[in-house]
C-alpha cells in the first residue's frame, strides 16, 4: 500500500511540474507578444510629422 502512494505522489509531482513550466513559458510568450506590440505603436502625432516630412 504504500508503495502504491509513493507512485502516486510521484505522479502528481511530476504533473505539478509540468503544469507549473506551462504556466511560466506561457506567461513568457504572452509578455513577449505585449512588448512587440508596444514597441511597433507609433501615435497619430508621430505619424503625421513623418508623413509630412516624406512627402515635402
Amino acid at each position: 500500500m504504500k508503495k502504491a502512494l509513493k507512485i502516486i505522489a510521484i505522479i502528481v509531482a511530476i504533473a505539478a511540474a509540468i503544469a507549473g513550466i506551462y504556466v511560466v513559458v506561457t506567461k513568457l510568450i504572452n509578455k513577449k507578444q505585449n512588448t512587440t506590440d508596444e514597441e511597433n505603436y507609433v501615435s497619430c502625432s508621430c505619424e503625421e510629422e513623418f508623413t509630412s516630412e516624406t512627402i515635402a
